[in-house]
């Protein structure tokens, strides 16, 4: 057996490669084991399954997502470990190179051997290798180096072995919460309804009293909070009623904000209480001592501390449950008001964590940055960094180049061994990106290359890079940052939105929902300073205290604006007394706004539904979009000819479409889409205001017949076309292209967007409220998921999306 497969085998063993990873599949190649170990994070799992916490893995990126930066310092960790807990020689080490660049493998090979010779492998009951005679494999690490860098596929699934300190986290909190199990008789609903409400209650109980054991030594605040929220949560259970109990969670929600801070800070704590332990005998028998006297000995300080992290991410788990065995409407609606609060605010927590890690990713980077004057985090979140070569209009030769690219600028610095001298500041604010193929060859390295060119023309640097692989990577990241900084809708109803970093937590004006994170948490227009996500900024009502009536996006040809309503209303909570009657909304009514005021939260409008008038809830409804103001569309091609949309979807993928208003006929359309390499024309009917492409299912509008196909196949109209409306013609072409391709991925099953959402990086999916997402994976960075709409993939917030949505509805 070749060596390397030997070492694929030790490391199944080792439980650091599934055991049904491609390196077990016929025709696997060494490349595969090169590409499941390049990033560096199996190889420090490694050593923590040979030496429990030889590596302390908040000292390494766990998902580095190929930063070479990041990459690299995993590798020297692993290297630095190997010979300080194991025993190795520098001469035993392969060289960080050797395994991020492919540059000789088969050393790589040789120090892993030798790490499975040691004792303190062989004492773990790990086979090591060699252990027969190999056969001669040095020809196939010969262009190892080329076949990497043609296979830069992330697999996901390689890390749910590494250890997950959520995870342990989680048992604890399970541990402390845990009753006596009793006999279960058979339950009615409304039995498993009371029960939802008992465990709330009794898990806060007991959540509130393990605050009572450590507040002394580190968060009065949190415990101050729980015992006013304890209180309420009793008030409004008494006497059984608990009709009232949605208003005690949404009370809470800003109070709970308390919870971003702490869970930014408990790493910090922890590693200080292990650092003082350690040190000082006496702090660490008094620790044991009140150990022992609070919980029996069962909880250290430590674990105690990880409780809250855990708790605060349960709240909208319980409601959810809670929503499933509600069958009163109203109460349900309350419900979910409370759930929508506490989904938010889990949300936000998980954000300040994520933001967190980033800010430590950035603070590496600024240490081995030379010359650098000002703090990378003014500059937003880090994009992609890596080796290119560049041309400047200045020098006309390639020069190697070492770039990290942010939100906000690129660094273009020169590799000095482990630290980089900064060469080059570029304000990306004043630049954009030019594709350039023409200098491309195939197989040649570096001829892969985009123009970064300055808006006014006169400058601009060639970017060149090694594979046409990375360059599209490189270019998908530069396309992001620029949407961040020049989003779409940021001059919408007269704002003027940038990217922004908020000192206080605050709140969408669309949305009301949170804008999460420490830092570049969403936009502010300069005018109004109203906040806003990024996805929001078209929705945020006119700049200033203008009324509605000045929003042409929104106004149909009556001259009143009319609005949506994506959530229903039926009174509850009802409007202010000096307002008015409430108005009744069900979803996919119509509103005709008559009063609304920016700083508002109720608006006064006439459901054209049941033609009644009274006052509403603003986030109950959203921009409506006639058939006139179809030009909005990212599908809508306007009035043209099949021959012109031929024209059009020619050179696209299959999959992609346009909805044209027909020229023979212009109160008639037809959807024009490209599949098995033909364009394909089919006519909207219309019939008694209704719309159909065939006589099984008819729609409201255009609107819904797409959206509606945008999720099922057409083959139950026309047998030939199996395919649904994938790609609107106006997504650019390389997003439409990153349809998966030959694997065969898992989904575990559906859920719904209930909110949007904007990517903010080639890593992340974004979402439109309605879209159905395939959930690919759960297993990720904490508060978010891994899915799939329309072909594209990438990942998204949790909270944003309904699982099994229909059991809720």
């Amino acid at each position: 057996m070749e060596l390397w497969k030997q070492c694929a085998h030790w490391l199944i063993q080792c439980r650091v490669l599934p055991t049904n990873h491609r390196v077990t599949l016929e025709g696997a190649q060494v490349c595969d084991l090169a590409q499941a170990l390049r990033d560096g994070v199996l190889l420090c799992q490694l050593l923590n399954n040979l030496i429990p916490h030889a590596v302390n893995l908040r000292e390494i990126n766990l998902r580095p997502q190929m930063s070479q930066f990041l990459c690299l310092k995993n590798i020297r960790t692993f290297l630095a470990t190997c010979c300080e807990k194991f025993g190795l020689r520098k001469s035993d080490l392969f060289e960080v190179f050797d395994l991020f660049d492919v540059k000789d493998f088969a050393k790589v090979i040789e120090t892993l051997s030798i790490l499975s010779w040691t004792q303190v492998a062989q004492n773990k009951g790990f086979m090591p290798f060699p252990t027969e005679d190999s056969i001669a494999d040095d020809d196939i690490y010969s262009g190892l180096s080329d076949q990497i860098d043609d296979t830069m596929e992330e697999d996901d699934d390689l890390y749910d072995c590494v250890e997950n300190e959520e995870a342990e986290g989680d048992e604890i909190y399970q541990d402390l919460m845990r009753s006596e199990p009793g006999v279960m008789p058979r339950m009615t609903e409304l039995d498993k309804r009371k029960c939802c409400i008992q465990e709330i209650q009794q898990t806060e109980e007991k959540y509130t009293s393990t605050l009572e054991s450590i507040h002394q030594v580190f968060i009065y605040e949190l415990l101050k909070v729980h015992r006013c929220f304890l209180a309420d949560l009793k008030n409004s259970l008494s006497f059984n009623i608990s009709q009232n109990l949605h208003q005690v969670f949404i009370r809470y929600k800003e109070r709970f904000l308390l919870y971003g801070r702490y869970c930014s800070q408990v790493e910090a704590a922890t590693k200080y209480l292990d650092q003082v332990a350690n040190t000082s005998v006496d702090v660490r028998m008094k620790l044991e001592e009140c150990s022992q006297r609070a919980n029996n000995g069962r909880f250290s300080l430590r674990d105690l501390l990880m409780v809250p992290m855990q708790r605060v991410l349960k709240y909208h788990l319980l409601l959810q449950e809670l929503i499933k065995y509600t069958v009163e409407p109203t109460e349900k609606e309350n419900l979910r008001q409370a759930l929508d609060a506490m989904r938010d605010l889990a949300q936000c927590v998980n954000e300040v964590k994520r933001d967190n890690e980033t800010l430590k990713q950035i603070t590496n980077f600024q240490l081995c940055i030379e010359n650098l004057t000002q703090s990378l985090a003014h500059f937003g979140r880090p994009k992609i960094d890596g080796e290119l070569k560049i041309i400047t209009g200045e020098r006309r030769s390639k020069m190697d180049r070492y770039a990290f690219l942010l939100d906000k600028a690129l660094l273009i610095c020169k590799r000095k061994g482990d630290s980089y001298d900064m060469k080059t500041f570029v304000d990306l604010s004043n630049y954009q990106v030019r594709d350039d193929s023409s200098v491309e060859k195939d197989n040649k390295k570096w001829t892969h290359m985009f123009v970064l060119i300055e808006l006014s023309g006169l400058s601009g640097y060639e970017l060149y890079f090694k594979t046409r692989e990375l360059k599209k990577k490189w270019m998908e990241q530069f396309e992001m940052a620029l949407s961040n900084i020049y989003p779409e809708n940021a001059t919408a109803n007269g704002h003027e939105f940038h990217m922004y970093s908020f000192e206080e937590t605050t709140s969408c004006k669309a949305c009301q929902m949170l804008l999460r994170g420490t830092f570049y948490q969403g936009y502010r227009c300069s005018r109004c300073r109203s906040p806003a996500h990024k996805e929001c900024l078209g929705r945020v009502l006119p700049c200033g205290r203008s009324i509605l009536s000045n929003t042409a996006t929104l106004l149909d040809f009556s001259g009143l604006p009319k609005l949506e309503v994506h959530q229903e209303y039926y009174g509850v909570p009802p409007p202010p007394v000096a307002f008015g009657p409430s108005l009744k909304l069900n979803v996919g009514d119509i509103v005709e706004v008559n009063k609304a005021e920016a700083e508002q939260l109720w608006w006064q409008g006439r459901n054209m539904s049941s033609n009644e008038v009274g006052w509403f809830p603003c986030k109950k409804v959203k921009p409506y979009i006639s058939v006139s103001n179809n030009s909005l569309l990212q599908w809508y091609a306007g009035s043209i000819e099949r021959t012109e949309a031929e024209q059009i979807l020619a050179s696209r993928s299959d999959g992609t479409y346009l909805v044209r208003q027909r020229i023979k006929d212009a109160s008639e359309f037809a959807i024009s889409i490209k599949f098995n390499t033909e364009v394909k024309h089919i006519k909207i009917q219309t019939k008694d205001g209704l719309y159909r492409i065939t006589e099984k299912t008819a729609f409201k509008g255009p609107v819904e017949l797409v959206e509606f196909y945008q999720e099922n196949s057409l083959k139950d109209c026309f047998k030939s076309l199996d395919t649904a409306l994938q790609f609107s013609f106006k997504e650019p072409e390389s997003k439409t292209a990153s349809k998966p391709t030959g694997k065969n991925l898992k989904y575990f099953r559906s859920a719904k967007a209930r909110y949007s959402f904007c990517a903010r990086d080639r890593t992340e999916l974004s979402l439109t409220e309605g879209d159905i997402i395939k959930i690919q994976t759960k297993k990720g960075p904490p508060g978010w998921w891994k899915g799939e709409i329309y072909g594209r993939v990438g990942w998204f917030p949790a909270n944003y999306v309904e699982e099994d949505y229909s059991e809720y509805c």
